[in-house]
């Protein structure tokens, strides 16, 4: 960088102020001051971009590891898995039933019909009412029929 000390910018100064004018060096100079203000917010721009470029590299770089670790997991898994299924298959291979002696085989699991029509009924007509659950099935021709405004009556 320029060593600029108070000696020099006074001596830049009484040089300007020679060489341009007392009326035309407050506009020079903030000319110049503005010059240098975009000057430096370019500067911080371009390195504050690098860094999160930097930043990028970095962060994939160890998406990449996080990747390879989670794929090194799921075959040491699948090798488990595996040797674990063929021994279970030895263990297992000796009775004809394919279950271990002294152990009953139960039967797959069902699931319970569930009575919806039972439990559609058991709530409250008022709790029904007050969330805005229909009660009754209407169609759309219907329900406009119902609530058209009839002759004679008064709305």
């Amino acid at each position: 960088m320029i060593d600029l000390g108070i000696s020099k910018i006074a001596l830049i100064g009484a040089v300007a102020l020679i060489v341009i004018g007392p009326e035309k060096l407050p506009r020079v100079a903030r000319t110049v001051g503005t010059l240098l203000g975009k000057a430096q917010r370019y500067v911080a721009d371009v390195k504050n971009e690098v860094n999160r470029s930097m930043e990028l590299d970095e962060l994939k770089k160890m998406k990449d590891t996080v990747e390879g670790a989670a794929r090194d997991v799921e075959n040491s898994i699948q090798t488990n898995a595996s040797d674990f299924e063929k021994s279970w298959a030895e263990a297992t291979g000796d009775s004809p039933s394919g279950a271990l002696p002294g152990m009953e085989i139960f039967p797959e699991y069902k699931h319970p019909k569930k009575k919806w029509r039972l439990k559609q009924g058991a709530t409250p007509q008022w709790y029904k009412a007050r969330s805005g659950v229909r009660t009754r099935a209407q169609s759309g021709a219907a329900r406009v029929a119902r609530f058209r405004p009839q002759p004679g009556r008064p709305l």
